[in-house]
């Protein structure tokens, strides 16, 4: 049943695969008529799969995760990002589930986006790799699963970008999600949302060093503009109390303050560090057009097509919100709520307590696992 305290455990050790998806004799398709080729997919698996796949969980991730969701790859002390959420006795248990996750399309950790190759070049894409849709990722995820040979899935679980995908998949696929876990995202992004992607975006295409994208062959890429990028969106990841509790106004490494334009601040120096920390494993590209695809996507615009679709829809809903986030506030999981209930799709809505902000979805808040963990049981029992 849903996890205790004593009885998570890690998955220990666990190892990234890669697989060619999509080949020049069968191209993914993308939304605008483009076509790309080959595709190549990162991700990883945990727990034992059913014979029936009856057990079958599949994490979407955010804009910056990857296919590593949980365990570790040979440092205990650096786990996966959903680590708190996915293993042994935890809320996604994969001591009864089977868990896949996969890097989306468009990433730079071991799936094609615009730092791979481009076959009709031999050079990387850069700003030549083509725009792609959220439904454009769940095109991907489902020929992951055909090549695994995967039949039928329990749950599709995720959390800002990845509650987006999970979304769009049982939108355009209404019978292939038994059940949907949406947490802190929205169906339409605001124009606060698209404004901080904005600013986010010049930063890094400003950058003298970003080369028109092609910054790859040059030994040095925006850094900078990138790093400002993400200290940025951090800001909007955090709550402000979360803010005040872990810096207040408190100065760097002494009592008083240097009076200059440096760092002075705990908070400033923090943001550096997660601004330098993300050079290390994100591709200003991927950013670029990682933040776009989540600008355009507004599934519920139509509502001929959305009636239609959720006509058909067999997926189960579990949305979530966090009180105190203001990136996407409940009101964004409040408007997912009413447009599936106006169309009779079974939803269970809570919005959780939590001091953390946005960032909570990643984070060991005892009333969200409890939460995820009620509800995949339940999926679990009910899945014939």
């Amino acid at each position: 049943m849903g996890a205790t305290d004593d009885t998570r455990r890690s998955l220990g050790l666990v190892e990234t695969q890669r697989v060619v998806l999509f080949t020049e004799d069968d191209p993914l398709v993308l939304d605008s008529g483009e076509t790309l080729f080959p595709v190549e997919v990162a991700y990883e698996t945990y727990g034992e799969r059913a014979a029936d796949d009856r057990n079958v969980v599949v994490i979407c991730h955010a804009l910056t995760g990857d296919a590593h969701a949980a365990g570790h790859h040979g440092d205990p002390d650096r786990p996966g990002w959903w680590d708190t959420l996915i293993g042994p006795g935890k809320p996604v248990d994969t001591d009864r589930l089977f868990v896949i996750s996969s890097n989306l399309l468009g990433g730079c950790q071991g799936t094609t986006g615009p730092s791979s190759i481009d076959p009709a070049t031999g050079e990387p894409y850069g700003l030549r790799f083509p725009l792609f849709t959220v439904s454009d990722l769940v095109k991907v995820h489902r020929k992951l699963l055909a090549h695994l040979g995967i039949r039928r899935v329990l749950a599709a679980v995720g959390g800002s970008l990845g509650g987006m995908q999970v979304l769009q998949w049982a939108l355009d696929h209404p019978d292939e999600l038994e059940n949907g876990v949406v947490v802190c995202a929205t169906a339409r992004l605001s124009a606060q949302n698209i404004a901080f992607s904005a600013v986010a975006r010049a930063a890094i295409m400003n950058d003298p060093d970003f080369a028109d994208g092609d910054y790859y062959a040059t030994g040095k890429g925006p850094d900078h503009g990138l790093s400002v990028a993400r200290m940025m969106a951090h800001i909007t990841y955090v709550s402000e109390e979360s803010m005040r509790q872990k810096f207040g106004r408190r100065i760097q490494d002494r009592d008083e303050p240097r009076f200059g334009l440096g760092v002075d601040f705990q908070v400033e120096s923090y943001l550096q560090h997660q601004g330098k920390a993300f050079l290390d494993r994100f591709d200003a590209n991927s950013y670029l057009y990682l933040t776009r695809v989540m600008d355009y996507f507004d599934p519920f615009a139509d509502a001929a097509v959305v009636r239609a679709q959720l006509a058909k829809t067999k997926t189960k809903f579990l949305v979530l919100s966090f009180d105190t986030d203001w990136r996407f506030d409940t009101s964004h999981s409040r408007g997912i709520v009413r447009t599936l209930t106006a169309h009779r799709v079974p939803v269970t809505f809570r919005e959780i307590p939590s001091p953390h902000g946005h960032d909570s979805f990643l984070l060991d808040v005892p009333e969200y696992h409890r939460t995820v963990a009620a509800y995949l049981d339940r999926a679990l029992e009910e899945s014939v």
